[in-house]
């Protein structure tokens, strides 16, 4: 259901299809936000969570998506670059688009049951944004990436339980998204015949990108083909 409330979220008219890098380090910033010494200090960091525990961690900070949805954006970064490894799909991006203050945790399948969306939600409310809206954004990482580690591990629990309602909510949620793609897709067939333009896919290279960030790490981050359902949460600041 995940994947079809993506279709149905993204398949919108009139946006520029942004570029999705190919990325090398652990962490990436285009935004030249963060010292070389941070992003050192971060590669090495996820560089050795993912040698002692195969997930892959990737950070990536961008500045603007022009109105694009960064839940698109996020899964199509993740699964081009492959994040996780294909065995156990362990990979998670944190994604900071950091004009439009807006950030996402996109979490691969193999991670959802460590860390579901309202866990997601929580480390974003709890660690991350406070830091960002202060402008320390680079705290707000740290912090971010240490309570990810900590819910991987079973060991950082979320604020929030959900009500009744909202379990309400999820339970008939599927039947309203199946209901929207129909029409979605009556109208997106009738706009296909009147020559208007929809948006399809996310391509493209990472060129006219800032800095992406230094350090040698034994020849960079390489995705190990994980694969992402639109598991995660996004929030801002």
């Amino acid at each position: 259901m995940k994947l079809l409330f993506l279709y149905f979220t993204f398949t919108i008219i009139g946006f520029t299809q942004p570029n999705v890098p190919n990325l090398t380090k652990w962490a990436t910033d285009y935004t030249n936000t963060l010292t070389e010494q941070q992003l050192t200090y971060l590669n090495s960091m996820l560089k050795a969570y993912e040698d002692t525990t195969s997930n892959q961690l990737v950070v990536l900070l961008i500045s603007s998506l022009e109105g694009y949805p960064i839940e698109y954006y996020a899964h199509e970064t993740a699964t081009q670059n492959k994040i996780g490894t294909a065995k156990n799909d362990n990979g998670l991006l944190l994604l900071i688009v950091l004009n439009d203050k807006k950030l996402r945790i996109e979490v691969g399948y193999g991670l959802e049951g460590a860390i579901p969306d309202a866990l997601a939600s929580s480390i974003i409310r709890n660690k991350i944004a406070p830091h960002f809206k202060k402008g320390d954004y680079y705290q707000g990482i740290v912090e971010g990436i240490e309570a990810i580690i900590a819910a991987a591990a079973g060991e950082y629990k979320s604020d929030k339980i959900a009500s009744d309602d909202g379990d309400n909510l999820h339970n008939i949620l599927p039947f309203i998204l199946i209901m929207l793609f129909v029409l979605l897709s009556f109208f997106r067939g009738n706009r296909r015949k009147r020559g208007w333009i929809y948006l399809g896919g996310l391509g493209g290279s990472s060129g006219g990108f800032g800095r992406s960030g230094g350090g040698s790490f034994g020849g960079g981050f390489s995705g190990g083909g994980g694969s992402f359902g639109g598991g995660g949460a996004s929030g801002s600041w």
